[in-house]
């Protein structure tokens, strides 16, 4: 056959293959979540999420020095509150020194050269799991009042040593609030990467479980589509994208990444903001469920769902593979 133009010739080796790769995901264009809870010399292993533990900030740091030394230099942490501290209104979250500020704290005494992404929102730290504050029926999330107190929040992480607020309630006009509270601080130098387009998805149930929140996995349901967007919605995204580039945010996350590489894509093309993806806790852990029962091939499918994320346009990605890839 004649023909002139035929692919496979950069196909035909590794060698040539790698030399005409579009996408590649590199150590640090990830970002680790850990779960910090109390204790000391405590390390939990979270059922749901194989590899995944919950650390007492003592090991919180030793695992973060692995990691670092591994090529990873980003962490979002996340605590897992104790109950007898968690009520209606989420007031631990205010406490200076609560866990996750005296995480942070100890983390950025070891490392003070790593990114720290500290999580606003109520969840960890309230009695109904919701992330926000509730009307006096309790069956609606209210936004006003619920922006003052994330506000609060996000300046006691800051103080704390974040380096990065990361608003995940989807709240309306919270970002534009935490700016202001930021600016008016003297904290200028912290950015915001804001869950502009955070679904209301089934897909989070062993992050429930991480930390234990509310109506984690295995219990009923917990409605969150007052605030978080519908998964059926497509052109919202990049509202909601544009209102948080307005008002403040340094960069815009979706969340879930894989069921919803289109609209990381339909971001990517829209705005020149840098893009961040968050490969959730069910993500993960269906890839291990899927190769535990011999259906998948663990290494290969997590590297693939990586690299599809990156190709969909995320410049960073929050994912509990980070950890594995580390060690490639």
């Amino acid at each position: 056959m004649n023909i002139p133009i035929r692919p496979r010739r950069l196909r035909k080796g590794a060698a040539t293959r790698e030399l005409v790769q579009e996408t590649w995901v590199r150590r640090e264009d990830l970002i680790q979540p850990l779960f910090v809870i109390d204790g000391e010399g405590v390390e939990q292993t979270v059922g749901s999420m194989p590899g995944v533990s919950r650390y007492s900030i003592d090991n919180l740091v030793k695992k973060v020095d692995a990691l670092v030394s591994q090529g990873i230099g980003s962490f979002a942490l996340f605590p897992n509150t104790e109950a007898s501290l968690k009520d209606a209104t989420g007031s631990e979250a205010l406490n200076a020194d609560n866990l996750v500020c005296r995480a942070i704290r100890a983390v950025r005494a070891e490392f003070p050269e790593v990114n720290l992404f500290a999580d606003v929102a109520l969840d960890p730290y309230t009695t109904h799991g919701h992330d926000g504050l509730l009307n006096e029926a309790g069956n609606t999330v209210l936004n006003d009042e619920t922006v003052e107190v994330l506000v609060d929040m996000a300046l006691n992480l800051a103080h704390a040593g974040a380096d990065w607020i990361a608003p995940s309630d989807m709240m309306d006009g919270r970002v534009a609030m935490i700016r202001e509270a930021l600016e008016s601080a003297g904290l200028t130098e912290t950015c915001i990467l804001a869950y502009s387009a955070k679904y209301a998805s089934a897909f989070y149930g062993p992050f429930r479980d991480a930390v234990g929140s509310a109506k984690a996995a295995g219990t009923p349901s917990l409605d969150k589509a007052t605030y978080q967007m519908n998964p059926a919605n497509r052109r919202e995204a990049i509202l909601e994208a544009q209102l948080d580039l307005e008002e403040g945010a340094d960069a815009i996350m979706v969340k879930p990444a894989g069921p919803y590489l289109d609209i990381i894509r339909d971001l990517r093309e829209a705005f020149n903001a840098p893009l961040a993806a968050y490969q959730v806790s069910g993500e993960y852990a269906q890839i291990h469920a899927a190769a535990q029962n011999g259906w998948l091939d663990l290494e290969k499918c997590a590297l693939e769902s990586l690299l599809a994320i990156k190709r969909a346009g995320a410049d960073m990605i929050l994912t509990y593979f980070a950890d594995w890839f580390s060690k490639r």
